[in-house]
């Protein structure tokens, strides 16, 4: 089996694959990092660079864990998360979590509250924890 993280490169990312991989060395299972933009933006600053992808490949691969990114642009981020969690047929999805205004509630859609909604495995959401030691 698998643990997908839906990874961004910031503080809720990390938070999401430090807890992701945690997961996974517990169950002795795979772990697949999902980092995807719609690409409709100049700057997506979730979106990873090259040289991040590989420092956080290292990484994890550092903890002896098997792992692959899925890296891209994409029609729809929550979807590609989802159909990702369906193809490995994952056991835990991780994603983290950020507050979000009640304006912003309702006008935008948020990609881990449709990851959460949508995926067929449970779904451990989590927020940053600034004193923790993060991949």
């Amino acid at each position: 089996m698998t643990v997908v993280v839906a990874w961004s490169a910031d503080e809720y990312g990390a938070a999401a694959l430090a807890h992701g991989a945690a997961q996974a060395e517990q169950k002795h299972e795979d772990l697949v990092v999902v980092n995807v933009t719609r690409g409709d933006a100049y700057v997506d600053r979730r979106y990873a660079a090259d040289e991040e992808i590989a420092r956080v490949t290292a990484a994890v691969k550092g903890l002896g864990l098997e792992v692959r990114v899925v890296h891209g642009v994409v029609d729809d981020v929550p979807t590609a998360v989802v159909d990702e969690i369906r193809t490995t047929r994952a056991s835990l999805a991780v994603v983290g979590i950020r507050h979000r205004s009640p304006v912003g509630k309702m006008l935008l859609g948020s990609v881990a509250q449709r990851i959460i909604l949508d995926a067929p495995c449970p779904v451990l959401a989590v927020k940053p924890d600034p004193e923790a030691d993060l991949i």
